[in-house]
């Protein structure tokens, strides 16, 4: 049995004097925690959801209370649903299955992309193509034209080409490699999908269940949580809401293919230490534009202006 398996609690990492040299691996893993708490989650705003008026009643039973016309998620149920997440998705990679991060919206685009790619999995954040899974037999086919492209970029063979048939196909190659990039090394249909948004990406989410793979997202107080096999209420536009629960969810992937956790196991006091300390280290520099600051030096007074010259007009002698 590992020392993971057992619940030893990992060495910690020695901070240095300089939170500036801190970064997310620094962060004490310890299998012996929960996976999540609700500290850490009201630290990323979790659980701020819709505006009162924009709202599906299928999500009263996830809704705590409101604030200010704003409604808040109970935490608690979202802890207990990223939990059943969390053991779903290990289940699934320890039955070398495979898992596709979707997530299109711009703000949220290197998020899904950088987990993705941590934790293995395949990824789409620009665009999703209808038929991406119920007609993935065409895609994979599109994907292999791909390639065929960037082998003819490489070896020479475009050059041949007269200047605008290569021109067009290095514009094909690129729109290819658009919507193709985070799926490029795919085999098989994946074993499940994590959507960030099950509105947004909506059609991801009729494909998969038409072909009955599980799907997992975060659901809005807009949201209907019976889009999806394992809804995960909280708050799917702020940023630091959606890095953490796709964090989480990466860490059960990379637990099962035997990596360490970055976010899941972490103790509050240790993982808030850190979210300041990455706080700290992203804060703008302010000499970062200085024409910007120039605007806000104190400037030297103004010279007063000098007095006009009296001129004397002598009076014509009658």
């Amino acid at each position: 049995m590992s020392e993971q398996e057992k619940g030893v609690v990992q060495p910690a990492v020695e901070a240095t004097e300089n939170t500036n040299e801190m970064t997310m691996e620094d962060v004490v893993v310890q299998t012996n925690e929960p996976i999540i708490s609700m500290k850490k989650l009201a630290a990323a705003g979790v659980q701020y959801g819709h505006q009162m008026r924009k709202w599906n009643p299928k999500m009263a039973k996830f809704i705590y209370t409101s604030d200010r016309g704003i409604y808040i998620v109970d935490l608690k149920k979202t802890v207990t649903k990223i939990e059943e997440a969390y053991a779903k998705l290990k289940e699934i990679v320890n039955n070398k299955g495979t898992v596709l991060f979707v997530g299109t919206k711009k703000q949220i685009q290197g998020i899904i992309k950088e987990e993705a790619l941590r934790s293995g999995s395949f990824y789409i954040n620009t665009r999703w193509l209808g038929g991406t899974l119920t007609n993935f037999r065409t895609i994979l086919g599109r994907i292999r034209y791909l390639k065929d492209l960037e082998t003819q970029e490489t070896d020479g063979t475009l050059a041949l080409l007269p200047k605008k048939e290569a021109n067009n196909l290095r514009k094909l190659k690129e729109k290819l490699f658009k919507n193709f990039e985070g799926i490029k090394e795919i085999r098989g249909l994946p074993k499940a999908v994590f959507v960030v948004d099950p509105m947004v990406d909506h059609n991801a989410v009729a494909e998969a269940r038409k072909l009955n793979i599980p799907v997992f997202g975060i659901t809005d107080t807009n949201c209907d949580p019976d889009l999806v096999d394992f809804p995960i209420p909280g708050n799917d536009d702020a940023v630091g809401s959606v890095k953490l629960i796709v964090q989480t969810l990466a860490d059960a992937i990379v637990e099962a293919k035997g990596g360490a956790p970055v976010v899941a196991y972490t103790s509050d006091d240790d993982y808030l230490a850190k979210l300041a300390a990455l706080k700290e280290l992203n804060k703008p520099n302010e000499n970062r534009h200085p024409r910007r600051d120039r605007r806000y030096e104190e400037r030297p007074a103004a010279p007063a202006p000098a007095a006009e010259p009296t001129v004397k007009i002598d009076a014509k002698e009658e």
